[in-house]
């Protein structure tokens, strides 16, 4: 037999879904590993997806998503960024925020172009930038700098084969976010130096510190930007599988283009319930937020009195606490938490090497699941 693709076979798999596979194999776990709202989708938004299957709307819709949704979500980025989006042909809905990540990429990059990739960060950036024949170039982020962007940063990472920065802000799996000076300062950068940006705001609705700030809403960004969003984190609708983009025409039809051969169209039910989310859903956002907050003060609180540090995450439903002091790796501190105390977290250095020491631990769980996963975490390092 011939060989397989070489590419694709030297990509690691995704050190969350090592660790996912493990747990589901083992009783009385604790899991805060996977990046999910144990909230339910709002009664009102299954509602909406249920009735146009009762009204057998269950046929494709255009490439690009149904003209209503794409309406409403250019509604939805001019009322909460004041950035406009023109519905017919500067936005496309994708099968979750994860294909505008790959198809954006596919998009924006030629063979040998750089992509920029501020770590930790997201597991699928890299490989998506592999898939796309470019090359991954990546900034260590730094815990003393709250884990944001620099401009000092990034001047020093471009070199002339520059395409892209991913700026993957709230941040999976710090909670770090970037507050309107810090984008002003790396746009000056970006605008000088002539490359795109990719903005993945998945969590822009989970910030606890002001409101979330999107590099669109720059001046001379939006030109050079694709932005990404969707419903999972937000709504609580992961498995519903929606995404979308919003940028530039000419990019956002080159998308489109690869779309329309690779999917065809996202789900149609679940686009029915994004329009209902997208008028009517505020409120459960802002419930959900409450109850994340409340979670992660609960979290941070718990770490002071155990003496680990964590700085103190302002976005999205994560805690990047520090377990360098304990002498273990990342991967050595979480296996062991998991087979002598059954709780799951994620090692740190799954999102690239700068989190090597830490470990992810989400709070996307209940508050009972979280207290008795910190009970046993104290007993841990009391052991140690």
């Amino acid at each position: 037999m011939k060989s397989l693709s070489h590419k694709i076979e030297a990509i690691k798999p995704s050190g969350i879904r090592k660790f996912f596979d493990i747990v589901s194999e083992m009783e009385d776990v604790i899991s805060l590993g996977v990046g999910e709202p144990d909230f339910d989708t709002p009664w009102h938004i299954r509602e909406e997806g249920i009735y146009s299957l009762e009204k057998g709307k269950t046929f494709y819709t255009s490439n690009s998503g149904l003209k209503t949704l794409r309406q409403e979500i250019s509604n939805y980025l001019k009322r909460t960024q004041n950035t406009e989006y023109n519905p017919n042909n500067e936005i496309i809905v994708t099968v979750g925020g994860s294909e505008a990540i790959d198809i954006g990429l596919r998009v924006l990059c030629n063979d040998g172009d750089e992509v920029i990739i501020p770590q930790p960060s997201y597991v699928s950036y890299e490989p998506c930038t592999i898939f796309a024949n470019a090359k991954p170039v990546i900034i260590n982020l730094k815990a003393e700098n709250e884990f944001r962007l620099t401009a000092d940063e990034l001047k020093k990472a471009i070199t002339p084969k520059t395409k892209v920065l991913i700026l993957p802000y709230p941040n999976n799996p710090t909670g770090a976010i970037m507050e309107k000076q810090d984008l002003e300062a790396i746009a000056k950068v970006i605008i000088d130096n002539d490359i795109y940006v990719m903005s993945d705001e998945i969590y822009s609705e989970l910030t606890y510190k002001g409101k979330h700030v999107s590099i669109c809403s720059i001046k001379g960004m939006k030109e050079r930007t694709i932005l990404i969003n969707g419903f999972s984190k937000a709504y609580a609708m992961t498995g519903w599988r929606l995404g979308y983009a919003a940028g530039p025409k000419d990019i956002i039809k080159l998308m489109t283009k690869v779309h329309q051969f690779a999917i065809m169209c996202a789900p149609t039910t679940s686009q029915y319930a994004a329009v209902e989310a997208l008028k009517n859903g505020d409120e459960d956002i802002n419930i959900m937020r409450q109850s994340y907050n409340h979670r992660r003060r609960f979290l941070l609180n718990s770490f002071k009195e155990m003496k680990i540090d964590c700085f103190e995450p302002y976005g999205a439903f994560y805690v990047f606490p520090s377990i360098k002091k304990f002498g273990m790796t990342s991967e050595e501190f979480a296996t062991r938490l998991l087979q002598e105390q059954k709780v799951a977290a994620i090692p740190g250095n799954a999102f690239g090497q700068s989190g090597e020491g830490y470990l992810r631990i989400s709070y996307a769980y209940s508050l009972d699941n979280l207290k008795k996963a910190m009970e046993r975490l104290k007993i841990f390092i009391e052991k140690l």
